[in-house]
């Protein structure tokens, strides 16, 4: 029977195997370390070419975005000038159209106005009339008149117009006639100024009688010098104001209306109001006279712009004959 030899672990042969195993790990330890730097340094450029790029590509954008800002400025400017343009554009289409429509509408404007002339000249001839027949009356009929004007009131009631037309171009000639008719009044009880609007020229003395005094006279006629009130050219207002707040059955009071024009839309309205407000009495009186004096200063324009001024001297004319008060025409606006 053969026996087995015995093998030694750590035989030559072995170690001879795990020290080529050992040199070649080392081998590519040492190959592996070679081409470390190598990799990094690569990896670096190409981040830093990246940087660069990315970098000019944020300033190209920059600039491009400060060149857009300064063209968004400039097309908003643009827009503004436009915008401008087109609204001035706007305006001058409603002025030519308004022009046109006025030069539509001129010869109908120049039909009413001669119909208003007509009938003034036709007012005109009945308040002639009028005027003879009262110069035809008993002399005991007429001792209270002076210039055909009755003064037999004792309580006076300015209503002025105090537009600019009036205010610019005839005020110290409407100072002139205030005092004038003051004049023709030695001494009333009472006396009260408002404009056409019904707006008292003395505050403290809203709805009651300013005393009939020389020192009040002066004050007035001071107070008129600057006196301006806003004013819409009817003295509908200012009529309907001092019926309404001054009547009294006990009280003879003559309204004296001082104006150049009359806006309103109806004259025969106007009429018919104040004909309710001052109603005739049994003895066929109204509650109150109402006399007018009219300054021409509307005819100092173009005949076409005349109107105004011819309604208002219609309708002042028939509301003194209707409320027995006399019109009174001025043929200037000077003093």
């Amino acid at each position: 029977m053969k026996r087995r030899r015995s093998i030694e672990i750590f035989s030559l042969s072995f170690l001879d195997c795990v020290c080529c195993g050992f040199g070649a790990l080392i081998l590519l330890l040492v190959l592996s370390k070679t081409a470390e730097p190598v990799i990094f340094e690569e990896y670096s450029l190409d981040l830093e070419n990246i940087l660069s790029k990315l970098q000019t590509e944020l300033f190209e954008i920059r600039g491009e975005t400060h060149v857009l800002n300064r063209e968004l400025v400039t097309k908003k400017q643009q827009l503004s000038e436009e915008v401008e343009k087109i609204a001035l554009l706007q305006a001058d289409l409603s002025s030519i159209l308004g022009k046109f429509a006025a030069s539509k509408d001129s010869s109908n404007i120049q039909n009413k106005i001669e119909q208003q002339l007509a009938t003034a000249k036709q007012d005109l001839t009945e308040e002639m009339r009028r005027l003879q027949e009262q110069q035809r009356r008993p002399r005991t009929e007429i001792d209270d008149t002076v210039g055909g004007i009755p003064v037999d009131s004792e309580y006076i009631i300015f209503i002025i117009d105090t537009s600019g037309s009036m205010f610019n171009h005839g005020w110290s000639s409407v100072i002139q006639k205030l005092s004038e008719v003051l004049d023709i009044y030695p001494k009333v009880k009472g006396i009260q100024v408002m404009n056409d609007m019904g707006e008292y020229m003395f505050a403290q003395y809203t709805g009651k009688w300013i005393p009939d005094t020389p020192a009040r006279r002066k004050a007035i006629i001071k107070r008129m010098r600057k006196w301006q009130a806003f004013s819409n050219s009817s003295p509908v207002e200012g009529i309907t104001a001092a019926i309404n707040t001054f009547y009294s059955k006990n009280k003879k009071i003559s309204l004296y209306v001082f104006g150049d024009e009359f806006t309103g839309p109806s004259i025969q309205s106007v009429i018919r109001e104040v004909s309710q407000l001052n109603p005739k009495n049994a003895k066929g009186k109204r509650r109150v006279r109402i006399h007018a004096v009219g300054f021409p200063i509307q005819f100092s324009r173009p005949d076409n712009e005349q109107g105004t001024g011819v309604r208002f001297a219609t309708l002042m004319r028939a509301l003194c004959e209707q409320n027995g008060g006399t019109f009174v025409g001025l043929n200037s606006h000077s003093p």
